[in-house]
């Protein structure tokens, strides 16, 4: 059998955690900051991590990153 690929955007995007979590940057935050509260901003610093939901989509991409 031939090896998976890994879809290159998600290699570039996502990144997991020791215990397999998937972490990615926060959304909302390109443009418009003007209209934001201070809070959200505050708030969405840094990266997160994704829900069961999504991470196991996150997971199929990146096949051999467990």
């Amino acid at each position: 059998m031939p090896k998976m690929k890994t879809k290159s955007g998600a290699k570039k995007r996502f990144s997991m955690t020791a215990s397999g979590k998937v972490k990615a940057g926060q959304a909302g935050k390109r443009h418009g900051m003007i209209k934001r509260t201070k809070k959200f901003i505050r708030d969405a610093r840094g990266t997160t991590v994704l829900k069961d939901q999504d991470a196991r989509i996150v997971k199929s991409y990146m096949p051999y990153d467990r």
